[in-house]
C-alpha cells in the first residue's frame, strides 16, 4: 500500500484515479503529477516500483499544498473574514449560505434541521 503525504492510496485502482484521494489533488492536477514523473496513466498503482512512489511523493511535496497545510489554509481565510466582520464573514459565523443563495426555503445543509415554531397553529 503506497503512503503519499499521509494517505494511504488504494493499491487496485490506476494511478491518476487513485492521486485524487488525496485532498487538493484532481483529475487533472493527477493527470499532470503523473505526466511530469512519466507513469503511464493506465499503470495500477500496485505496479509502482518502489522509486516512482519516491518520485510522485517527492513532486507533490514540492509543488503542491495538499491535506492538513491546505485545510489550514481554508480555516485560516474563512477565520479572517470572521475577524473583519464583513458581510461573507457574518454568513459564516450565522451558519448560512455564503454565495447568495435563498435561504426562506431551501439551505438545510447549512442550516441544520428544521425547527419547530412555537404556537404556531395549523389552521
Amino acid at each position: 500500500m503506497a503512503r503519499i503525504a499521509g494517505v494511504n492510496i488504494p493499491t487496485q485502482k490506476r494511478v491518476p484515479i487513485a492521486l485524487t484521494y488525496i485532498h487538493g489533488i484532481g483529475h487533472t492536477q493527477a493527470n499532470k503529477i503523473c505526466e511530469k514523473v512519466g507513469i503511464p496513466t493506465e499503470r495500477r498503482v500496485n505496479d509502482l516500483t518502489e522509486d516512482e512512489v519516491v518520485r510522485i511523493r517527492e513532486v507533490i511535496d514540492n509543488e503542491y499544498t495538499v491535506e492538513g497545510d491546505l485545510r489550514r489554509v481554508h480555516a485560516m481565510q474563512i477565520k479572517r473574514l470572521m475577524d473583519l466582520g464583513c458581510y461573507r464573514g457574518l454568513r459564516h459565523r450565522k451558519g448560512l449560505p455564503v454565495r447568495g443563495q435563498m435561504t426562506q426555503t431551501n439551505a438545510r445543509t447549512r442550516k441544520g434541521p428544521a425547527k419547530a415554531i412555537a404556537g404556531k397553529k395549523k389552521r
